[in-house]
């Protein structure tokens, strides 16, 4: 949780003015609190302590929990209030097969989009960190990695749509909730996963990103799958 209110966050509900910067402001924080893990999953959402932190009224707070609940981040639960969503195993497993889908999808569209103007250039710098031999040992910190990568997969696709459809799927959600049994080696094969499937775009050959890349989410699933069931809400 912040320690000190955003200046951003300033509430100017009496006037009534900011209001919407004010929400719109609140969402990006907590969204960001949710999928890079500084709430974890379960974790109940206390208005006091947030109004406290984010120095604003309750108005524009319980506006940006409606939100983040049509998103699917927090849902509201009797009696605790907004608690940040954990996921059922048959939900992460659903979420994952819709994902695959649509990131073969965005890979084999990639490839073909891959020599339109600017579109390598863009996608190169996107995906740099994935070329780093040092051992991913922070599994929180790969997840901005690995949320970075797979979005410069679906941009340089060139499909609009295809990137608002693949934002409402909630991978990094997915990730972090799995993020406590990520390992060095497991973090080690998914970036060679990153590297094989940014060569066959790179290399303009739509198959083989599509099928490196269902492999690699295949892969995520299988791991997932395999979990302790306490890592999942019953």
């Amino acid at each position: 949780m912040l320690d000190h209110p955003d200046p951003d966050l300033t509430d100017d509900s009496a006037s009534g003015k900011g209001r919407g910067t004010t929400v719109e402001r609140l969402v990006e924080n907590l969204r960001e609190g949710i999928l890079y893990g500084r709430y974890a999953a379960g974790q109940r959402l206390i208005e006091a302590d947030l109004t406290r932190a984010f120095g604003v009224s309750r108005g524009p707070l319980r506006e940006a929990f409606r939100r983040l609940s049509a998103e699917g981040l927090i849902e509201s639960v009797p009696n605790r209030g907004a608690v940040v969503r954990r996921l059922t195993l048959k939900e992460t497993r659903e979420l994952f097969q819709i994902r695959t889908a649509l990131e073969m999808l965005a890979a084999q569209l990639a490839a073909a989009n891959i020599s339109s103007p600017g579109v390598r250039e863009k996608f190169e710098a996107a995906i740099a960190p994935i070329w780093n031999d040092s051992p991913r040992n922070m599994p929180l910190a790969y997840l901005d990695e690995n949320k970075l990568f797979h979005q410069a997969v679906v941009d340089a696709s060139g499909n609009e749509q295809l990137a608002s459809v693949g934002r409402q799927m909630q991978l990094p959600l997915i990730m972090f909730q799995l993020s406590g049994a990520l390992t060095v080696d497991i973090l080690a094969q998914s970036n060679a996963e990153h590297r094989a499937v940014a060569k066959a775009i790179l290399a303009g050959d739509g198959a083989a990103a599509a099928e490196q890349m269902r492999k690699h989410l295949d892969r995520a699933n299988r791991f997932s799958e395999q979990l302790p069931p306490q890592v999942f809400r019953q």
